[in-house]
């Protein structure tokens, strides 16, 4: 199984974190099953460069061809349309891993837009890979949702309406997810800054990822929360 993570600065993580792709990692080969990680980028973001071109993971023996993804600091929906495609292409992954919609929310969108954005990504994945799977983690409100109950019902909208898309858009031959909110998630402990996840909620975004696969599609085990 090849997996390709797909996210915005939540995924990609900045120098110093693990990431919860590395937690993920970690479960896939506790699992035992074969896999890979597949993807066009490698590193972290570095704030000091306002850049993706850190290479210090926490874990330094964390593995260069398993840290792969497809995530960017400050990419959302809107960004990641015009690339999937290509990258699928390329890269053939088996099962895309996507965390994406608060970055486009806080920016670029709204909910609407959003919706729609998710559902061409599905089709340019498919036209690129027809019988790819695909997770799609909900948004999870952040510190600015505690502020702005605009910003929040907007949050709670695009959920609404990726759920939808998802429902619609599923099928046999190319299913579709929408994994659940990580079980017990709260922004005051599993975040450093109301937003980007620290060592508990990068387990816990892994989780819901791991925990999905295998409920509806049998894939792996149950992630085990340390």
């Amino acid at each position: 199984m090849r997996y390709l993570f797909v996210g915005d600065s939540m995924t990609v993580g900045s120098a110093g974190d693990f990431t919860w792709r590395y937690r993920m990692w970690q479960h896939l080969r506790e699992v035992g099953e074969p896999f890979a990680v597949v993807g066009p980028r490698d590193t972290l973001y570095d704030a000091a460069a306002d850049a993706a071109v850190s290479a210090d993971y926490a874990d330094p023996a964390f593995p260069r061809h398993a840290r792969r993804h497809l995530a960017g600091w400050g990419e959302g929906w809107l960004h990641m349309v015009p690339q999937i495609g290509e990258v699928v292409r390329e890269h053939r992954p088996d099962v895309l891993l996507v965390s994406l919609g608060l970055i486009d929310l806080g920016f670029y969108s709204d909910a609407e837009h959003t919706a729609a954005n998710v559902a061409r990504f599905i089709a340019e994945a498919r036209a690129a890979r027809p019988r790819m799977r695909m997770v799609l983690l909900p948004v999870i409100p952040n510190i600015r949702a505690d502020l702005d109950p605009d910003f929040a019902g907007q949050c709670a909208e695009l959920n609404e309406r990726t759920a939808k898309v998802v429902a619609e858009l599923d099928s046999p031959d190319s299913p579709l997810l929408m994994a659940s909110r990580p079980a017990g998630y709260d922004i005051l402990v599993d975040t450093y800054d109301g937003t980007h996840p620290n060592r508990t909620g990068e387990h816990k975004l892994a989780a819901a990822f791991a925990d999905a696969m295998h409920r509806a599609w049998g894939v792996g085990e149950p992630y085990r929360l340390g």
